[in-house]
């Protein structure tokens, strides 16, 4: 697979990613569109998608992500794999998640992973990390009873945000105390696989939807 190079940070602030994606025609996307879905965001490359739409025939895989010529490459190999349940979306997550949400068939996201977002370390920059109060939220409003949420990253102090902010909202109820030793999904992505072969740790969380957000 021939890989395009693009940069590697990208400022959802600026100017170029505030409009929100328009959401697709999802029945012309997916030829079974009522199907479980697994949302990715932030889905880089998007070979842990890849790999998982492989393995999980009778799910919908949708990866989200603020590099367009990434969005592109990552389309190309879906259709050359012939994986009719994988689409990437270019969008910016932070102002485009809710639209796109409304528009899926009701109750089929059942899972969403996000995996080594941006750091963003600088505390002025901090405000550009993907997830933020209002992603939590839009979260909560569309995962069905007992829909899976997965983060990690190899930054413990973006870990602790991300699990923090989840845990501050009643929707959402997790699974272990202190970290999660072991990835539970099937598939690792490559920065994950990396960063265990250096030698260094992950940090990860799982979340249920609660059966009510009290």
């Amino acid at each position: 697979m021939a890989v395009v190079r693009v940069r590697e940070h990208v400022n959802p602030l600026s100017q170029k990613y505030q409009t929100p994606v328009s959401p697709p025609n999802w029945q012309q996307v997916y030829p079974a569109c009522d199907r479980p879905l697994h949302l990715d965001i932030g889905c880089g490359k998007g070979r842990f998608l890849l790999q998982m739409a492989a393995l999980q025939p009778d799910w919908n895989f949708l990866g989200l992500e603020i590099r367009e010529p990434l969005v592109d490459q990552a389309n190309r190999w879906a259709t050359a794999e012939g994986l009719g349940n994988l689409y990437y979306l270019f969008c910016n997550a932070n102002n485009s998640l809710r639209p796109l949400l409304q528009s899926l068939p009701l109750g089929v996201l059942q899972q969403v992973t996000i995996q080594f977002p941006d750091p963003w370390f600088k505390r002025k920059h901090q405000k550009r990390r993907v997830v933020q109060p209002e992603m939590v939220e839009v979260l909560a409003d569309f995962m069905p009873p007992d829909g899976l949420l997965f983060v990690q990253s190899d930054v413990e102090a973006v870990a602790l945000e991300m699990r923090d902010r989840f845990d501050a909202h009643t929707a959402f109820v997790r699974q272990h105390t202190g970290w999660l030793p072991d990835n539970p999904m099937p598939v690792a992505t490559e920065r994950e696989l990396s960063t265990l072969e250096h030698g260094d740790a992950v940090y990860r969380a799982v979340f249920r939807r609660a059966k009510s957000s009290g």
